[in-house]
């Protein structure tokens, strides 16, 4: 069953910032969970976060700056899943992005 992805508009605005290749890496796990769902064990780092059981969390790439998405399951019986933050670790808020 293909999973709908919708962005949050903090997250459309970010994403129009990064840099090509974290763009590309984010447009792939966007793929990923449309066509597998939220659980992307292949990423690195990938896990939900603490606390919070519908929101997942995985980096982009290696190295500095490191990237990071994170996403929560909105409605699992429609199959939608809102991607909430998208950008560096050091910006990254946990507690306010799920």
């Amino acid at each position: 069953m293909k999973w709908t992805v919708g962005f949050s508009a903090r997250v459309r605005k970010q994403r129009d910032k990064l840099p090509p290749a974290i763009f590309d890496a984010f447009a792939a796990l966007v793929r990923e969970i449309q066509e597998g769902g939220p659980v992307r064990s292949g990423w690195p780092h990938y896990g939900k976060l603490k606390g919070r059981s519908q929101c997942h969390h995985c980096h982009l790439n290696k190295g500095k700056p490191r990237y990071v998405a994170v996403w929560q399951v909105v409605d699992g019986k429609i199959c939608f899943v809102e991607v909430r933050y998208v950008g560096t670790h050091e910006g990254a808020d946990y507690g306010r992005v799920c």
